[in-house]
């Protein structure tokens, strides 16, 4: 307990990033009452889905969330969330090579969230929300965004594999880091299907990031993630079961676009590698998701009782906090076995 004490205080570092997450904690907590009053006030109700990724009626989600929904729980509350961590962040955590870029990426997709949750909310254009193919076209050109910058600007082309090496990948950098980046905003987005779950899951995972850019010496990165897992805890504590308020997609898809950035900056290069482990969670859910439509295509019948998988637990008879807080542990061990890895095969810096 010493020798802990002694690195704890021996590293300034360190006593800075506990204590910028824990003011990003305090600061998100106090700013939601401000926020609830202003959601409730000028009823900014959540307009459930109806249909299922098929085009058919909603029967079993209806069926199992459908009385939560009656509840007029509002939504976009995800504001608090990448509002707390851009004001942090700009006042004590700006830097140019570790920050401007996750900044870019919460902000330019969080207002691209923001959008879809107004049109959800009051209804416009008739599918509640922005339509998917107008949605992901907007993704693309953030993600191409990023990439060029990457890789123009900061003369990245590589991806080290643990155990194998580095890889150079010239030009496909930049598919590969769109990739990244929409496949983790789908993957989070997704997995925002049950009170508490995504928050628990990207808090972990912005944590075991930030215990590796630590490591690597990216010391305002890792600020940048524990300011991010503050706010993140602060937002979960008011939105565990029986939720209070939900993200909307302005939290779930900012928050999943800058984990992807996140992985992609750590020095080493092995963020990249080691991030199918740290979001193993919203990986599978995203899985479960394509499995459920391509068997449908293909044999004309359901592979899950419905996708994601998190509504598969619950219609085979587990209460929704069971489920949240399984996949929590889940994520937290393979986060922990992601950060091991990242450790241990990490390429130079």
């Amino acid at each position: 307990m010493n020798d802990l004490a002694k690195i704890v205080t021996e590293n300034g570092n360190l006593i800075r990033i506990l204590v910028i997450s824990l003011f990003s904690f305090l600061l998100s907590i106090g700013l939601t009452p401000f926020l609830t009053n202003i959601l409730y006030k000028y009823k900014f109700w959540k307009q459930a889905k109806e249909e299922t990724l098929y085009g058919s009626y909603a029967t079993v989600f209806q069926k199992l969330h459908g009385e939560k929904h009656k509840r007029n729980i509002p939504t976009m509350a995800g504001v608090l969330v990448w509002g707390t961590i851009l004001i942090i962040t700009l006042l004590f955590n700006l830097t140019r090579n570790q920050t401007y870029l996750p900044l870019f990426f919460m902000v330019a997709v969080g207002i691209l969230g923001a959008v879809d949750d107004w049109f959800n909310i009051r209804g416009v254009g008739g599918v509640k929300g922005v339509r998917a193919r107008h949605k992901f076209l907007w993704l693309l050109v953030i993600a191409g965004c990023g990439a060029w910058w990457f890789f123009a600007k900061l003369g990245i082309s590589s991806i080290h594999i643990p155990a194998y090496g580095d890889i150079i990948m010239g030009w496909w950098y930049i598919p590969i880091f769109m990739f990244v980046i929409l496949a983790t905003t789908n993957a989070i987005n997704i997995s925002d299907g049950l009170d508490g779950l995504s928050a628990g899951l990207l808090a972990i995972a912005f944590t075991a990031y930030g215990a590796l850019a630590f490591l690597n010496g990216q010391i305002s990165l890792a600020i940048f993630c524990g300011t991010a897992a503050g706010a993140l805890i602060a937002y979960l504590w008011f939105n565990v079961y029986p939720a209070r308020f939900f993200g909307g997609d302005t939290y779930a898809l900012s928050m999943g676009a800058t984990l992807g950035v996140v992985a992609m900056l750590l020095q080493n290069n092995v963020g990249i590698a080691v991030l199918p482990l740290i979001a193993f969670v919203p990986m599978i859910e995203t899985v479960s998701v394509i499995l459920q439509l391509g068997y449908r295509k293909l044999f004309h019948k359901k592979l899950f009782l419905i996708a994601p998988i998190h509504h598969h637990f619950e219609a085979l008879g587990w209460p929704e906090t069971k489920v949240t807080m399984r996949l929590w542990i889940i994520g937290t061990f393979m986060a922990l076995l992601g950060v091991i890895v990242g450790i241990i095969g990490g390429g130079p810096n």
